[in-house]
């Protein structure tokens, strides 16, 4: 199984994690979704995992951003 890790802008509480975990967690290939609120990442474990703009998109359903790195 992959994994990729990406970082998230704007996640301030608990509902924040939730809501980019739903998101992120109902893409296609996706098995796990850890969010840490402390660091603003998100570690993404799939087979297939999805691509970058795939995550962004579920990001923004969110209600938020992913940071440029």
């Amino acid at each position: 199984m992959d994994t990729t890790v990406i970082s998230i802008s704007g996640m301030t509480c608990e509902h924040c994690v939730a809501a980019v975990q739903k998101e992120i967690g109902s893409l296609p290939g996706v098995a796990r979704v850890e969010v840490s609120l402390d660091t603003g990442t998100v570690r993404i474990a799939g087979d297939p995992l999805p691509g970058i703009p795939a995550l962004r998109d579920a990001v923004m359903a969110a209600g938020y951003e992913m940071a440029s790195g």
